[in-house]
């Protein structure tokens, strides 16, 4: 075989730029108001809507993916709030 080299690209420094620029404000906490349905292959996800309670995104009212127990009322802490989670499709129009 020969010797040539082979070049890699490294991307390790735009992954961790970007990971940077989404995560730049605290912590918010914020409450679930509704829930909306069950999603993942399983349906061990829930996905609820939640009314942001501090930051810059206060008393705005996001779609989110909660993994684990929940109830109405409870407190969460998101990391971010800028991403709001897609909608379940089918879930529309149907009755509560």
């Amino acid at each position: 075989m020969g010797g040539s080299n082979q070049r890699i690209k490294d991307n390790t420094q735009t992954s961790e730029k970007t990971t940077r620029t989404l995560i730049t404000e605290e912590p918010v906490n914020a409450v679930i108001e509704e829930f909306v349905g069950r999603t993942g292959t399983r349906g061990e996800v829930t996905q609820v809507k939640v009314k942001i309670l501090g930051g810059k995104n206060k008393d705005r009212t996001l779609r989110r993916n909660v993994k684990g127990t929940i109830r109405l009322g409870d407190l969460i802490t998101l990391r971010e709030t800028e991403i709001e989670a897609r909608r379940i499709r089918g879930s529309e129009g149907r009755p509560k």
